[in-house]
């Protein structure tokens, strides 16, 4: 009795949820999984903002709902608590100090998922909103095979841009067109001139799609493809890297994750060539 009271207890001690934590070196995460997990599932991991948490991620059920219901896995990370917040954040910008290595961090959070609900390793989609897609796009500037494809919402680079990027993603970035907060042409939170190293300043989508441009080999400025019949005004790069994908969406609204996004993305990815 004594022998299977030790072994039940260590099995609810590693057990991880959507409700308690999966433990990694550098830290955690909570996991939603679909109830038919009889084939090897695919997955997003969603990287929660400024101030939130995996716990955060988590309670929006329209959110993990909506991509769970399309069978997928939804892993949420937490980042490092700020002194003096409830919450967490990211050191996602390379040129600022950081806490943590946030990409080491991420992808041993892929790999313990992986490994321990045995999901797709092929179909895991990153994704995140405002610091957590800013912290999105970093990770696929540096390593953009870590990922089959990034989504990133409200939030890419900041100044100082990237001078250049490892290599061509699949991305598709979707934006307020009157947010605020994180604005399309950027916000300065501190200071004036992105030279001063104490300077806090966002970037601007615009700058950052003709990065992305670059880096996925683009035929020209322009895009190849536009789309307005849905909530979503959408402007698409195809000539580009074999392999490669961009698009820009849209919305009439603020420093939000707009209704109908998790049906709209997980369209994207699944019709990835």
């Amino acid at each position: 009795m004594l022998l299977i009271t030790i072994l039940l207890s260590a099995t609810f001690a590693v057990a991880c949820s959507d409700t308690a934590p999966c433990k990694v070196d550098q830290g955690d995460y909570l996991i939603a999984l679909p109830q038919d997990g009889s084939a090897p599932v695919p997955a997003v991991v969603f990287i929660h903002g400024f101030g939130g948490s995996g716990e955060g991620v988590m309670r929006n059920r329209g959110l993990v709902d909506a991509m769970v219901a399309r069978g997928y896995a939804v892993i949420a990370p937490s980042g490092l608590k700020m002194s003096g917040r409830n919450g967490g954040s990211w050191s996602f910008h390379p040129e600022r100090p950081r806490r943590r290595d946030e990409i080491a961090f991420l992808t041993q959070v892929r790999d313990d998922a992986i490994s321990r609900f045995g999901l797709d390793p092929d179909r895991v989609l990153l994704s995140g909103f405002s610091i957590g897609g800013s912290m999105t796009a970093y990770l696929a500037c540096a390593n953009p095979d870590a990922f089959a494809a990034y989504t990133p919402i409200g939030g890419n680079f900041w100044r100082p841009h990237p001078e250049q990027c490892a290599g061509p993603v699949r991305m598709l970035h979707t934006h307020g067109w009157s947010d605020g907060t994180v604005p399309l042409e950027g916000r300065v939170l501190r200071g004036q001139d992105s030279r001063d190293l104490d300077a806090l300043i966002q970037g601007d989508v615009f700058h950052a799609l003709s990065i992305w441009r670059e880096t996925n080999g683009c035929f020209q400025l322009k895009p190849d493809r536009f789309e307005t019949s849905s909530p979503f005004w959408r402007r698409a790069w195809d000539r580009c890297t074999p392999g490669s994908a961009l698009e820009l969406a849209l919305f009439p609204g603020g420093h939000v994750i707009p209704a109908g996004w998790a049906d709209m993305a997980l369209d994207w990815f699944e019709n990835l060539e």
